[in-house]
Parts: structure tokens; sequence; C-alpha cells
């Protein structure tokens, strides 16, 4: 009998030990960062300064492993690849979570932002913090918006009333809002890559595509584009994404301190973004491969007239409340 408890006691140590030891070889929470653009981007400087916050602030704690350049997945694979485990934090456009929430259609509605502080007031205001939260019933968390600005079209030919866009065809990304925007002016919508774009443009595939300046630039699409029309009509953003079973299953002040690292970073993308718009669309003029077509008060309110019914048709999808919670954050 002795000897049988002795046996069991020297299971038990054995066991508990094993299990201080897989603890210890456990090591730091390593997270994969994914997302498809360059270090140098706005994106990719927010992902690399959240990297170096989390690393400091949580020695010996938390790893987090950067995969630029779409490394790990694309935009469309990533949040799968989220669910499985195979990636913890990524930063697609909005655009690529119409699989997941209807409300995220919000961002692609044409002209609903006068400019870039009336969505920074709106994403941080109740309704913008509550769509972060749209995805966690399939198994995603939202933990902040990243901008990259508003968007101009490019084209061939000058854009300039909304009958010039009649019949030809521009690149979107996936997006049924987006469809129907360029369908309202009597546009064929293409939903491509990112990735073909220069291609599509440079052999006259498409007419024209929507864009960001910093992409117009970043992407050449000016070298292969003569006219750009600063319209200002939509808006390019990005939500850093995680999963809801990771992010609660970290302790309490791992996530609290990773939170803090992740706002402040993306407060930096912010500034960088916006620093970059300017700078890029200066660097567009100074080509001087790419006219840009400004236009007249009457002139934008031609497209506002026409695209704006896109608004009505996707009311039911999104939420009134919501769209109008957009507008006044305009005031």
């Amino acid at each position: 009998m002795k000897n049988c408890r002795l046996l069991i006691l020297g299971l038990v140590i054995a066991v508990v030990s094993m299990g201080f030891v897989s603890i210890a070889a456990a090591g730091p929470i390593v997270i994969k960062f994914s997302h498809v653009v360059a270090e140098n981007t706005p994106k990719g400087q927010m992902a690399n300064k959240f990297k170096a916050l989390a690393e400091k602030r949580l020695p010996g704690k938390v790893v987090v492993e950067v995969f630029p350049n779409s490394q790990l997945f694309g935009d469309n694979k990533v949040l799968e690849a989220m669910l499985l485990g195979d990636v913890q934090m990524a930063c697609p456009s909005l655009s690529k979570f119409k699989k997941y929430t209807k409300v995220l259609q919000l961002y692609d509605l044409p002209f609903l932002f006068k400019d870039m502080d009336a969505v920074g007031r709106f994403q941080q205001g109740p309704y913008g913090q509550k769509m972060l939260s749209s995805l966690e019933s399939k198994g995603l968390i939202g933990l902040g918006y990243l901008h990259n600005g508003l968007k101009q079209l490019s084209s061939n030919s000058p854009l300039r009333v909304p009958a010039d866009a009649k019949g030809k065809k521009f690149r979107i990304m996936s997006s049924d809002v987006l469809a129907a925007q360029f369908e309202a002016v009597g546009a064929m919508p293409l939903k491509k890559p990112f990735s073909e774009v220069f291609t599509l443009l440079q052999t006259k595939a498409i007419d024209g595509q929507e864009n960001t300046w910093s992409n117009i630039y970043s992407k050449k699409f000016y070298e292969v584009q003569p006219y750009i029309t600063e319209s200002n009509h939509g808006l390019l953003d990005y939500m850093v994404i995680t999963s809801a079973q990771f992010w609660k299953g970290l302790p309490a002040d791992v996530r609290t301190e990773l939170k803090k690292c992740l706002d402040e970073a993306i407060a930096f993308g912010n500034k960088v973004s916006a620093e970059k718009a300017i700078a890029d669309r200066q660097k567009i003029i100074d080509s001087k491969r790419s006219e840009i077509v400004e236009l007249t008060p009457a002139q934008r309110q031609q497209w506002v007239a026409k695209m704006k019914p896109v608004w009505k048709k996707f009311e039911g999808q999104i939420g009134k409340d919501y769209i109008d919670a957009a507008i006044a954050a305009n005031k």
C-alpha cells in the first residue's frame, strides 16, 4: 500500500512538473499580422509601429510578426485564415467585410462624407464604434479604423460631368455599393483584383478606376491615366481586425496593453496617411504625366445628384440610423 501511494505521488509530481515545463516552454504570445501592401505605406508603417510598441511594452510576453505584401494571405482569404487561427491580426479594406456584415457597406456610399474630419468624427462616435463589434457573431472583432483617404476618379478622357462616364469601364473593389455607384452614371463597373489594375489601365482593357492619391501615386496609375478628376466622392479605409477567440483568450493585462499600443499605432498611421495624401497629389502634379481636373460646384452637384440615390438602395441593408449618423458627422 505504501509503495502504491509513493507511486501515485510520484506520478502526480511528474505530471505537475511536466505542466510547469509546458508553461515555460510555451514562451511569448505570437501575433501574426498580415497585410497586402508595402512597408512604406501608411498601413505598413502602422503595422511596424504596433510591433515596435508591443514588443517594447510587453517584453518576453508578446512577439509580433508582420507579413506585408500578401506574403501570408490576400484580403480575400485572410479572414477565413484568421478564424482558423493561422493569423491573428489583419487590416483589410472595409469593402472586404460584406460576407460577414452588411452594415459596413456604409463606407462605400458615394458622397457621404465631406472630408476626413467628418469620417473621424463618425468612426469615433457611437455608431462608428458599434460597427467594430458588428462582426463578433461571426467570430471577429474590429479593433480600430485606419485611413487611406478620399477617392478620386482617373480615366483616359476628362470626367467633368456624369455624362462623361457613360459607357466607360471602371475597375472597382468587390462591392455591390460601388457597382451601383458607377451604374448610376451609366458606366460599367468591373470587379478586379488591385494587383491587376495597372496592367488593365496600361492595355486600355478598362477606361478608368477610383482610388486615393497615395494609391494612384504609389501604384503609378497616373503614368497610364492622362486625367484624374478630384472628386473626393468616396472613402477608402481599413479595419484592424482580430479573432474573437484569440482576443478574448489573452490575459487581461496583455489585452489592455496591446489595445493601447494599437490605438497609438493607428493614430501614427492616420497621420502618415494624411501627410502622404497631400504630398502624393503634389508629386502627381509635378510629374506632368496626368492632368488634375478640378470640378466646379455645379459640376460636382451633378455627380452628387446622380449617385446619391444609391444611399436609398442600400438603406435597408445598412440601416437608416447609421446613414443619418454619418450625415450628422459632416456638420
